[in-house]
């Protein structure tokens, strides 16, 4: 009989503590992409797609913006808190297939994506209250702009930074435009040109991270010099140019082999989306991020409009031969003109923040 009542008690504790944890998780539905829960005076949001590494889509801004816009009003949350499920990834990226097909077939989501996540990643650069974002693991992209506009972001030895858009037809976007210029001399327009992955400490080094934390009790990577120090003013004085062929002509005259290694790698990337994250990196450094977002979300449409895009997810994502054809193929094709045209405004279908 006591053996009954001990297991009936265990059941009762175990009911409750399931309708607790329950309560606090206001998710739309189990299992569902994202989770939202309240741990004392903090609001924690979970990005729930592991499988995916926690790229971002449509349903998950949907559900983060307004439940940002709830605790910021909520006078019994103190600080925001993100991070991501699964161990691998606070969030490798946007959802950039479904977006792909959407350019595709004309539907809206390729206008409707770009605009939500922008508004979101303002709301994020603007958000009164302290908002931190653990990037642990891979953390490019869309995952970049859930954590880098944010008042504090933790990297970890197994964090890996990226923006490696170039190789896609597309550019860093995102707010790329703002933070990128505002690293150290040149680097910003190094990494969004090369999309050099930045790895553990490094990703504070440079700044892009706020605070480290070793994750693992015994981190190997503590008296490792930054990768880029040998390299900082090669990369200052190589990527110091008024165009992105002057760069080119740059690192061929240097002759090195961190030169060659980056020539090696500029010439794998859209022609196109080099000029683009070129001017955009240009402009961006005297822009506030209000206006960098209203500039992305017209080269995200251009994007959207041309071929590059379409073609590097093909060649990176889905059939994975890594051999892209670009077109234009080369840096002297693309004009000046196609390039200002990317800048135009939508008019009335401006991003409105």
């Amino acid at each position: 009989m006591s053996l009954k009542i001990l297991t009936s008690a265990h059941r009762l504790r175990a009911s409750c503590r399931l309708q607790r944890i329950q309560g606090h998780m206001m998710s739309s539905k189990a299992g569902s992409e994202v989770l939202f829960e309240k741990v004392g005076n903090a609001g924690v949001v979970t990005l729930n797609r592991p499988k995916a590494l926690n790229a971002l889509n449509l349903t998950m801004i949907r559900h983060i913006f307004p439940q940002l816009t709830k605790w910021d009003k909520d006078s019994e949350t103190d600080i925001v808190i993100i991070k991501g499920a699964g161990g691998k990834a606070f969030c490798a990226g946007g959802d950039i297939r479904a977006v792909t097909e959407a350019g595709k077939s004309g539907d809206s989501l390729a206008q409707d994506f770009f605009r939500e996540e922008y508004i979101l990643n303002n709301a994020i650069g603007t958000y009164p209250k302290p908002y931190v974002a653990l990037i642990d693991g891979i953390t490019m992209g869309g995952g970049v702009g859930l954590s880098v506009h944010g008042r504090f972001r933790v990297a970890t030895e197994k964090t890996l930074f990226a923006m490696p858009e170039t190789g896609i037809g597309l550019f860093p976007d995102v707010g790329g435009g703002y933070f990128l210029p505002r690293l150290q001399g040149k680097l910003g327009l190094f990494l969004a040109l090369t999309g050099f992955r930045l790895k553990g400490r490094d990703v504070q080094r440079v700044g892009v991270a706020t605070h480290f934390v070793e994750s693992e009790k015994s981190s190997l990577d503590a008296e490792k010099p930054f990768t880029l120090q040998q390299h900082t003013e090669d990369i200052d004085r190589l990527f110091s140019a008024v165009r992105v062929e002057q760069i080119l002509e740059n690192l061929r005259k240097d002759g090195s082999a961190f030169a060659q290694k980056q020539i090696e790698i500029l010439a794998k990337m859209s022609p196109t989306s080099l000029k683009l994250t070129f001017r955009q990196i240009q402009e961006g450094a005297n822009m506030s991020l209000q206006e960098v977002l209203v500039m992305e979300y017209r080269l995200s449409q251009a994007c959207m409009r041309g071929h590059d895009f379409y073609e590097g997810v093909r060649a990176v994502l889905i059939d994975k031969d890594q051999s892209p054809k670009w077109k234009p193929s080369t840096l002297s094709e693309v004009t000046e003109r196609a390039i200002e045209d990317c800048f135009s405004s939508l008019g009335e279908r401006d991003l409105k923040l």
